[in-house]
């Protein structure tokens, strides 16, 4: 069986990135469809590159008993190509693949994440934390929660179809 390929991309690869891909993985084991998966994390910006998530993030999704690792890569042309899908989490970093993208066929794997959240109401970014208090990382997560419970539930019903 061939595996859809998802990359989650943000600026820095240190925060919504990885949580998405992380979440995305966790819910499709829980929902019995891992194996048809594979996912992977990037970011637009090189600042991060070989730092780990960062430990306000870990540890909000710690507190919600959800544990997620790995080290922050830079998202690279040929991502394009090895991916399937590639879920953008807000428009400053869509537009960064979009500049990336060479053909058509991959303009069109492109996608913002909060398109897949039910409760988006016309915003679509998934805010980033950086900067502010620790209700912003609360309020990211509960966002590519839904987020990525959404765009399961876009493939698996056959609504979101890849190439």
């Amino acid at each position: 069986m061939t595996k859809t390929r998802i990359l989650f991309v943000c600026l820095g690869n240190i925060i919504r990135s990885p949580l998405g891909e992380k979440l995305f993985e966790h819910v499709a084991n829980e929902g019995g469809v891992g194996e048809k998966y594979e996912v992977d994390s990037a970011g637009t910006s090189a600042h991060h590159i070989g730092e780990r998530p960062d430990e306000r993030m870990r540890r909000t999704a710690q507190r919600r008993g959800f544990v997620y690792d790995g080290r922050a890569r830079q998202v690279k042309a040929q991502d394009l190509d090895d991916f399937d899908l590639i879920i953008a989490m807000d428009l400053e970093n869509l537009n960064n693949l979009r500049r990336l993208a060479r053909t058509e066929e991959q303009a069109a794997k492109l996608h913002l994440m909060r398109s897949f959240d039910p409760d988006a109401d016309g915003d679509m970014a998934v805010p980033d934390p950086w900067y502010g208090g620790p209700q912003g990382f609360d309020v990211a997560y509960d966002i590519i929660d839904r987020s990525v419970r959404g765009l399961l539930l876009a493939l698996e019903s056959g609504q979101l179809k890849v190439q």
